[in-house]
């Protein structure tokens, strides 16, 4: 289910964690709301900030090692294969869609499952493939896409708490390079991760993925469609249902056919 820690993407994490650190540190060492709050003993503040920062490393882990969905080109159960199994092929009503069989020539599957795509870094077929993410070194796909988000939400906070815990903007002028490198830098950050924060919620209010909204004239199952159709949205609060606490392998060509969401 995991990654190990010290294979490929070890010199992005360990990177990660030190910089995540360094600033902390910095905010605690330097003449900030959160080290005038300790020295006076009001700690709720600042216990809050490293629990939210010890909590967004430890989710940082979770998504950079777990495994995204990797669908094994070896695996001969044809639920994991194919997709569906026979009983639920006999179940797909006659329609007037016509897929091309998806076949991938890397994974050698002779069906890929449908919204599974294979990543060129990682060398897998992912299941509901969303993006490589080279600050996780990892796939977002279908296991871990909701910890991704999960994780983005936790670090934004932790972002905005730093940000509004450090000097105000004269006293950063008056004070040495450092704290204005890190009000430049959590300002960056901040922004670039509510951005990402924003899209992810959307396109899962929409039940899409970014290769989907990105690639959808190149795929299959979605170059037919219109530009506002999407076989697979149910509506925004199913969507995010489904999305946030229905865990398990969805078999998606039932989604797309209108037959429902079975769980295998």
């Amino acid at each position: 289910m995991f990654k190990n820690v010290f294979g490929s993407g070890f010199l992005v994490r360990t990177a990660h964690v030190i910089l995540t650190w360094v600033i902390t540190l910095i905010l605690f060492l330097h003449d900030t709301e959160l080290r005038q709050q300790e020295e006076t003993g009001q700690l709720v503040q600042p216990v809050l900030f490293v629990l939210l920062v010890l909590g967004s490393v430890l989710l940082y882990f979770a998504v950079s090692l777990m495994d995204p969905g990797f669908i094994l080109s070896e695996d001969r159960d044809l639920q994991f294969t194919l997709g569906v199994t026979e009983e639920q092929q006999d179940m797909i009503p006659p329609t007037t869609k016509s897929l091309r069989q998806r076949r991938c020539g890397h994974c050698l599957l002779q069906q890929q499952p449908m919204r599974s795509k294979h990543c060129q870094t990682c060398q897998h077929c992912v299941r509901r493939y969303d993006h490589h993410c080279p600050w996780i070194e990892n796939c977002v796909g279908e296991r871990n896409h909701r910890w991704f988000v999960l994780y983005l939400a936790v670090q934004l906070l932790v972002l905005l708490t730093g940000f509004s815990a450090a000097p105000s903007w004269q006293q950063w002028l008056r004070s040495d390079g450092v704290l204005l490198a890190v009000a430049v830098l959590l300002a960056l950050l901040s922004l670039v991760v509510l951005l990402l924060l924003g899209s992810h919620l959307y396109l899962v209010s929409l039940n899409t993925t970014t290769w989907e909204f990105m690639s959808r004239h190149r795929i299959s199952y979605l170059k037919h469609c219109g530009a506002d159709e999407n076989p697979f949205d149910r509506g925004t609060f199913h969507n995010l249902w489904g999305f946030y606490c229905v865990w398990g392998t969805v078999v998606w060509e039932q989604v797309y056919f209108r037959e429902g969401s079975d769980q295998v």
